[in-house]
């Protein structure tokens, strides 16, 4: 299926990172759930991350990508981010400060580069799927691969069970 790219797909063609694109169905009303990609993917929600964006208690914004069933632990966010604390920004703020909306929002290609965080478990996998920058498109690449184009530090960042 023949689509635009992205800006996320932009910026890994143009420093020669290798990804693949996967493609699922999503109807305009159906809610986003990324735990419901993964299954759409066939892929373990280990390797399926979302993309949160949050802000630091000096007004830094930060990135985090965490796997989509995870939830973030703010206190673990701040201590990797070496800041005070760190909170969720608006959902009505997302695409004036990333350039994308819920459900498409990939940490490669903002409009602003920021600080990112992925979680450390990442590394482990060969290929980690995130958003490509739009709801249906999903993009496969190497975690490691990925921190060559945007400031990638893995780190623990998620509640315990």
């Amino acid at each position: 299926m023949k689509h635009e790219k992205t800006n996320a797909m932009r910026l890994l063609e143009a420093k020669g990172i290798p990804y693949t694109e996967h493609m699922y169905e999503h109807a305009k009303n159906d809610p986003v759930d990324g735990v419901h990609v993964a299954h759409m993917l066939g892929e373990p929600v280990e390797r399926v991350y979302k993309t949160l964006v949050a802000q630091a208690n000096t007004k830094e914004y930060l990135v985090f990508m965490i796997p989509v069933d995870q939830e973030l632990d703010f206190k673990k966010c701040a201590r990797a981010a070496g800041v005070k604390n760190t909170e969720m920004i608006h959902l009505k703020d997302l695409t004036k400060i990333t350039g994308y909306i819920r459900g498409g929002c990939s940490p490669l290609g903002m409009k602003k580069q920021f600080r990112t965080f992925a979680q450390e478990d990442a590394i482990l996998y060969d290929t980690i799927f995130f958003s490509g920058g739009k709801i249906g498109l999903q993009i496969e690449a190497d975690p490691n691969e990925v921190a060559k184009v945007i400031p990638l530090e893995f780190a623990d960042l998620v509640r315990s069970a």
